[in-house]
């Protein structure tokens, strides 16, 4: 379980779209550089390495140090542990409800076929 601090890190970096998509790249191209990521952005590369540090913050980017370049790499545990949260605590309440629901519409469709034909 996620303390609230690491949980308030990954959402502010999930809050910004740069963000989302540099972690979409790095889905799509592990091991990339810096270099690779400034690539897909009209933004300066010191932006970039702001956005990156605010994800590596939220330990949602690791990177390792090959020779002079850092090689970027997500990491989806915490995105993993944040999902959990939210849809095995509360994915309960409502699957339950969904449950009681479907039983309802069930019973009222059974009851419904009961009644007599309508006449002519």
């Amino acid at each position: 379980m996620l303390n609230e601090a690491a949980q308030d890190a990954i959402f502010l970096a999930l809050s910004h779209a740069a963000r989302r998509r540099i972690l979409d790249l790095l889905k799509t191209m592990p091991g990339a550089t810096i270099n690779d990521v400034c690539k897909y952005f009209d933004v300066s590369r010191i932006m970039i390495m702001k956005h990156i540090g605010v994800l590596e913050n939220a330990d949602l980017v690791v990177s390792r140090k090959v020779g002079r370049t850092r090689q970027l790499y997500l990491n989806a545990v915490p995105l993993q542990a944040v999902h959990d949260r939210w849809s095995t605590e509360y994915g309960q309440f409502w699957a339950g409800r969904v449950m009681d629901l479907k039983y309802q519409l069930e019973g009222l469709t059974k009851a419904s076929s009961n009644l007599p034909a309508k006449p002519q």
